[in-house]
């Protein structure tokens, strides 16, 4: 009986020890928040800059779609993340750069721009609140905060540009569309947010991989007091 305990006391511990050593990789591995809520002055609206692109290029899955975040301040510079530090009862004003290629949506509903202020979006400078993903360019990705009943879709650029970018950061000498709306953030919270559009190639349904990858197509609106 006590030889038995005695392994049963190893395996647990073996087992605990697997925990916090999966925990902290998880942790060390986690893509870096951007914190727009730090010294954020009352009434101020925060403006969030991202951008989407068809493959990273780099890292550990440089075939995957990715978002990317622009840093706030004097020196911005762009960063791998989908995690974000916003104040709370604050309007945000989000420009997307949206640099991938399109295509028609399997659910008409995520062509609608819900959610924002005004209920619309503007795309390269005209307003629009319904994007047909079945004519022209399609729809590449959404940005859509499910909680929020917030979704935007991104329009894709022309599959036969000549100009596509291949290696994240993209530049505006790449052919992209930008896209512009704003919203308002609730009370504290964790706010999930992701891309709706099964993008994952080469994973079943296109809803594997970067789908379901913080960093990625996946993150965080961390809504703070």
């Amino acid at each position: 009986m006590p030889k038995r305990i005695a392994i049963a006391g190893l395996l647990f511990a073996i087992a605990i020890g697997l925990v916090v050593f999966t925990a902290m990789e998880y942790l060390r591995s986690s893509p870096t928040t951007v914190n727009f809520a730090s010294n954020h002055k009352p009434g101020q609206a925060v403006d969030l800059t991202i951008q989407t692109v068809g493959t990273i290029g780099f890292g550990t899955h440089p075939a995957w779609v990715s978002y990317l975040t622009r840093t706030p301040g004097p020196h911005p510079k762009w960063v791998h993340t989908t995690l974000w530090d916003v104040p709370a009862h604050t309007r945000v004003n989000v420009t997307d750069m949206q640099y991938d290629t399109g295509s028609p949506l399997r659910n008409q509903f995520f062509g609608m721009v819900t959610g924002t202020i005004g209920g619309d979006m503007t795309l390269n400078g005209h307003t629009t609140s319904l994007l047909n993903s079945n004519a022209g360019n399609g729809v590449g990705h959404t940005f859509t905060i499910m909680n929020l009943g917030i979704n935007v879709p991104l329009y894709g650029v022309p599959s036969n540009a000549k100009n596509q970018c291949g290696t994240a950061p993209c530049t505006p000498n790449y052919v992209h569309n930008v896209i512009k709306f704003s919203f308002m953030t609730p009370g504290p919270g964790q706010y999930p947010w992701q891309c709706n559009i099964p993008c994952g190639a080469g994973f079943l349904y296109g809803t594997g991989g970067p789908m379901q990858s913080i960093g990625y197509m996946v993150g965080f609106l961390k809504v703070v007091a």
